[in-house]
């Protein structure tokens, strides 16, 4: 039987949030089967439970906030995608405000932080939503067009491209793809880090936006240089970024896809719009479960390996 998977022990972090700049500590903890990832705001008067659904999603500018009443939680896709990455279905996630924090930029922290903690097996067994035919959203047309897809496919593939028609950005990789079932989520996909102009860091400022942004935290440009001393980690580095945010934001359904996601210059509030589109078609997808590993997708029997 494939098996639902949480953590051996909790783990902690602490950092500040990239919008809102606010000192933030995190707790992961492990959770009972079935629970699925839920955000705590323990900072509360009354701590609020905020249970990861695509329905839970309430804004998606710059970031994924989900919600429960007044209560929220944004900047939730880097740990979302790493949970993905790593095949972890049950976790709580103890939080003292309402952001995430950025740490790197990346998913890697959290990715570390997952793997520190150690993976345990539970003896459920793991439900996956699998792709029945294909769902697709659009938005715009022309140069303003923008789409995001999902195919059947036996195993979990993505595959991105963006169009950004800046001078740094247009000179690597445009377009990536990724298999889970083959590549290593840590190694090949977790270590991209958001990113941003500074023609457009003032303006985002004003809106209460970037706070805690950084050249530690985040890839910065002007219009002809990466700032970052650095200079990139991978060469396709920008892409990848969004191939990670597609996969916290695809996360957010509550249960492993089994498809292959495909998008041209979508974001978060597109990605949300596609999980939401999924669901209202009863006949689009079903719930699996496999009681022999053997018929699983290659790659999904065992954790994510290490780096």
């Amino acid at each position: 039987m494939l098996q639902q998977r949480t953590l051996k022990s909790l783990t902690r972090a602490v950092g500040v949030g990239l919008h809102s700049g606010q000192r933030v500590e995190l707790t992961l903890r492990p959770a009972q089967p079935d629970t699925g990832i839920v955000f705590r705001r323990i900072d509360l008067p009354v701590p609020v439970d905020i249970p990861v659904s695509a329905l839970a999603v309430t804004d998606t500018r710059m970031a994924s906030t989900i919600s429960n009443g007044g209560a929220k939680v944004f900047t939730v896709e880097h740990l979302m995608s790493a949970c993905a990455g790593l095949g972890l279905d049950n976790l709580y996630v103890d939080i003292t405000a309402e952001e995430v924090p950025i740490l790197d930029g990346s998913s890697a922290s959290f990715v570390f932080l997952l793997q520190s903690a150690g993976i345990e097996m539970q003896r459920v067994p793991r439900r996956f939503i699998r792709v029945l035919r294909r769902v697709e959203v659009r938005e715009g047309e022309g140069d303003k067009l923008k789409w995001a897809r999902l195919d059947p496919y036996h195993g979990y593939k993505l595959s991105f491209e963006i169009d950004f028609a800046h001078r740094v950005v247009d000179s690597t990789g445009q377009c990536v793809e990724f298999d889970l079932s083959t590549g290593s989520y840590a190694r090949d996909i977790a270590r991209a880090r958001t990113f941003g102009f500074t023609k457009d860091l003032e303006m985002m400022r004003a809106n209460g936006l970037a706070l805690g942004g950084g050249l530690d935290n985040a890839v910065v440009m002007d219009d002809y240089r990466v700032l970052n001393t650095e200079g990139l980690r991978y060469d396709d580095e920008f892409v990848k970024h969004k191939i990670l945010d597609a996969m916290g934001d695809l996360y957010l359904i509550g249960k492993p896809l089994l498809a292959a996601y495909s998008a041209f210059r979508s974001g978060h509030a597109l990605n949300n719009k596609l999980l939401r589109e999924l669901l209202s078609q009863d006949n689009a997808y079903e719930v699996v479960t496999f009681d022999d590993e053997k018929l699983a997708p290659v790659g999904f029997a065992q954790p994510q390996r290490s780096w």
